[in-house]
């Protein structure tokens, strides 16, 4: 994985189910009120990997391994490169999900209701599509 990036998000899967999080409904940042994966801007030197991973450490409180990521698959934003990982982990972590406060909230969400969602976020619908095709291979 290149070095060079703009951040990273993670298509966390609990059970069958997607971990989505509430964005804010600000202006001043994409995809206002939207439904989002875990994720974000890369800080220092980190790996792509890690940033997936710390954000979504920040984010929702669950700590994932390296080893538990399953696919990857870069994608060129107007902002710049960012990485797209997928993980399953059991439906039982839901209870170990804890808000980060970033956003208005989280929630589990079926990968077509997902697709479906009126403010899902357009460019990562086409990517979770992407996964679930690959998956299906």
């Amino acid at each position: 994985m290149g070095q060079e990036f703009a951040g990273a998000k993670l298509i966390l899967f609990l059970g069958d189910d997607l971990l989505v999080l509430h964005r804010d409904d600000r202006t001043d940042i994409p995809f206002p009120d939207g439904r989002d994966f875990p994720g974000g801007g890369r800080e220092n030197a980190e790996s792509p990997v890690s940033c997936a991973l710390r954000e979504t450490r920040e984010e929702t409180g669950l700590i994932l391994a390296p080893g538990d990521i399953s696919w990857a698959r870069a994608v060129q934003r107007p902002h710049g490169l960012v990485w797209f990982f997928a993980a399953h982990l059991p439906a039982r972590r839901v209870g170990d999900v804890v808000f980060g406060g970033e956003g208005q909230g989280w929630m589990l969400m079926r990968p077509d209701a997902y697709c479906a969602h009126p403010k899902a976020i357009p460019p990562f619908v086409e990517v979770l599509r992407g996964y679930l095709a690959d998956r299906a291979d």
